[in-house]
């Protein structure tokens, strides 16, 4: 399954490694370093016009998302219900 990221970005459920709240990288040094590290590797994929509010890390690339890390944890809820509905 996939869950709808913003703009016009979908991603498989399944390669999510974790969503973090934009707001937690001006906390910590270390996730600050790994978010400058995929920007300077080519990594990240940076919705054009919309303010970054979420970051969706994922096996091979860094989204930065418009959407609550909140939004995105409940729409990722759901699809995997969904997928252990589906079996």
């Amino acid at each position: 399954m996939f869950i709808h990221i913003g703009a016009d970005y979908v991603v498989r459920s399944r390669d999510v490694v974790i969503i973090l709240d934009s707001e937690l990288d001006k906390l910590s040094e270390v996730n600050q370093g790994f978010l400058k590290k995929a920007k300077k590797e080519g990594r990240m994929v940076e919705m054009e016009k919309e303010e970054c509010k979420s970051y969706i890390i994922t096996r091979t690339q860094v989204y930065c998302s418009p959407i609550s890390s909140l939004t995105l944890k409940r729409r990722a809820s759901f699809v995997s219900r969904l997928e252990r509905r589906c079996k």
